[in-house]
Parts: C-alpha cells; structure tokens; sequence
C-alpha cells in the first residue's frame, strides 16, 4: 500500500497544498520554519487521533486554534487533510481516498467530516464506502461485492463521539477491507524521533525488542531480537555496517548479570570490545538507521527527519541508498534533509522542496522545475543545484 498524494488545508502553514505523484522514496527539503516538520506531524497527527481522539491529538498541539492555520476563523474554518492510497481490492488495485475534516463547536473539536472512498469500477464517480459527519454516518458491510449495485449495498449505520475517528472501530473489523487496511496503515507507520543518547548503555531486557521505537530508546533489545530470531538480517547489518563504518567489525547484544541489555562494538585492531558509551555518535546513530531500515516486518511508511546529524558526509550517499532499498522492498520512505551531499544521491522525481511565503508554506516538485530537470538531464546533482541557488525560494545556507 503506496501514498499517492496528500492535500492539507488550513493545517498549521499549510493553508490549501495538494502534494500528487508521490514516489516511493521522497526527501524534503526547505529553510527552517518552511513546514517541513509539519508535513512529516500529519502523520502523527493522524497516529494521535486514532490512538486516543481528536481532542487529545489538537490539545498536544495547544489546540483547535493553532493547529488551525493563521488568519483563519475558528468558527467557520476547518482543517482538511486527505490522503489517497493504492491497495489490492478483490484482485484490483484502486486508489482509496480517506478525508478528514475537522472543527470547532462551541469550543469543542469535532469531526465535521470523514469519507473513505473509491472507484468500484472503471468508469464513474468514487462511491463513499465510509461516510461519518458529527458523530453519526455509515459504513459499507459488502463493499466487495461488486455485482451488486449501488442501491443494493449493504450501509451500517454507526455512532461514534463526534472527536472520535470511525476507523478508529470500524477498522479493526476485517469486512471493512479499505478502513481496516487505512487503520493498520496509520497503526503501523513510523515517525522517527531518534535520540543518541536515549539509544546508548543499558536497557530493561523486558520491554518491546520486535521493532525500534521512535526514540530508538530499545535498541539494543531490538538488536538482540534480530541476532536471535533473525540471525541472517542481523548478518547484513553487520557487514553493511563494516563497509560503511571503517574500524567496526561487529555488535553484540550482551545480556548482563542483573538482567539488563547493552551493546559491545568490536574494533578489527582490539581484541576486546567496547560499551557503546564508548562509541562515536554517528556509529551509534548508523546502527540505529540499519537496524530501522532492515526490519524483517517493514514500516509501511517511515518518516525520517536530517538523517545527517551526526553522519559523516561521505556517508550520505551509502545512507540515501539505504533508505531507497527499503522504499524498494515495500516501504515508503519521507525524509527531510539540509545536506547537499544527501541530496547529490537523489534522482529528479525523489526531491520537493518548501518555500513560506507571506506566513504560508507552498509545496514545490524539482521534476516540475524545466531549468533543473535540463541541468539533471546533463548530468549535474540535485545539492550542487541546491548549492547554487536553482531551488527558487531556499537558501541552502
């Protein structure tokens, strides 16, 4: 299941943007304070909705008025955010489109509007398999059936808090197959917060060890998850990191005696390994992306911002390549970047860029742009370009 497109209105600086064609690996670029960091927290936003409800995700963003886009009236305006998705149907992939559109009543937050739609065939309009407004709506029980007619669907009419999403229950029933698969989509994507130093020295050997967290506080139980369950991944992290870091020749999860985890680095010159207190920031932060990026149960989508903290330059390319092997095999990859040499391993079509302008940030393609396309058609690089100006409205500085 692929993201195709994503249109925001009235979503903090994003007062009416309509991001379409998005490819499998896509990296952000843009100022500080462009709107990259809430592109990417439209996706938590969503992730906090469906966790708790819509008033919890808007209070942990200090509420409906600014989440709300400046220079909007919170008492008629509303926060739309629509996301269209490809997914097998009945042997057929289709394009679903989910729509969400929330507002304010009487100082609450309410769900104004939630459509989950698609074509049921090769010719007319989208049909609403889910269609909720205020609390109250219904969902298609038969969508899959379609021999049957419009008219002769089977619609189950459902009430829901009026800040609570209806995917939230319908989607964790299986006969609804689009809002089930939306559901596990949103359940399951990956929002990167990486912290070094919450990932180094030792870890409670009880907590969750299948897939790294946000924070990458569990790693080494996750480390030693791959190395036990998966020993072959674990394998090519290994290598992968000694051709990509010099001087580390292998990780070992080690169990000590009070029961706590934490990682040993061995070095090719030393015969004894070492605490990962004791390794370099970026070696860390490097594990940590492999580790992420080789999990056996993929993301279906992953959000990574300035993965070049503390990496050396030269590793920007191995690590751009990293990300698009992971694209390749099935996950879906957003990135936000302020390193040219990140953005000299990009094609044409993986690259946007965001300009703000009068308060508002506008979304820009560099497959779009004919004087980049020309130049990447004649061999150049998408950071040198950056470099030299050609991304209209960033200063690469």
């Amino acid at each position: 299941m692929k993201i195709e497109s994503i249109r925001l209105k009235n979503f903090k600086a994003f007062r009416d943007v309509h991001l379409r064609d998005i490819p499998p690996f896509l990296v952000v670029v843009g100022a500080n304070g462009s709107g990259k960091s809430t592109l990417f927290d439209v996706f938590g936003f969503l992730h906090d909705c469906l966790k708790g409800n819509v008033r919890k995700a808007l209070d942990n963003r200090g509420r409906f008025g600014e989440v709300l886009s400046r220079g909007c009236d919170p008492k008629q305006d509303s926060i739309l955010i629509e996301l269209q998705y490809r997914m097998e149907i009945t042997g057929v992939e289709r394009l679903v489109t989910y729509s969400l559109e929330i507002s304010e009543h009487n100082g609450a937050p309410v769900v104004s509007k939630e459509l989950l739609r698609y074509k049921r065939g090769r010719y007319g309009s989208p049909f609403h398999f889910l269609s909720f407004s205020n609390g109250e709506g219904y969902a298609i029980t038969n969508e899959e059936d379609f021999n049957k007619s419009d008219e002769d669907l089977d619609r189950e009419t459902q009430r829901v808090s009026p800040d609570t999403l209806a995917i939230k229950g319908l989607g964790q029933l299986e006969r609804f197959k689009a809002a089930n698969a939306f559901r596990q989509l949103i359940e399951n994507w990956h929002v990167s917060d990486f912290h070094i130093n919450a990932a180094r020295g030792r870890k409670d050997a009880s907590g969750d060890s299948e897939h790294l967290s946000e924070s990458g506080d569990n790693l080494p139980l996750v480390a030693r998850y791959l190395h036990e369950q998966h020993p072959e991944v674990f394998s090519d992290i290994l290598k992968t990191m000694a051709r990509r870091i010099p001087g580390v020749a292998g990780v070992e999860p080690k169990l000590l005696e009070d029961g706590y985890l934490t990682l040993r680095f061995s070095d090719g010159s030393f015969r004894t390994p070492f605490l990962d207190r004791y390794v370099s920031d970026g070696t860390i932060k490097m594990f940590a992306y492999l580790v992420l990026l080789h999990d056996p149960r993929p993301h279906p989508l992953l959000c990574v911002e300035e993965p070049e903290n503390q990496l050396y330059p030269q590793l920007m390319t191995e690590l751009a390549e990293e990300f698009r092997n992971y694209a390749q095999r099935g996950g879906q990859v957003f990135v936000s970047t302020h390193s040219p040499d990140f953005l000299n391993a990009l094609e044409l079509d993986e690259v946007c860029w965001l300009v703000k302008q009068n308060g508002y940030s506008d979304i820009h393609r560099a497959k779009d742009n004919e004087q980049i396309a020309a130049y990447m058609a004649d061999g150049d690089q998408l950071g040198y370009l950056w470099k030299q100006g050609f991304f209209e409205g960033v200063d690469p500085l």
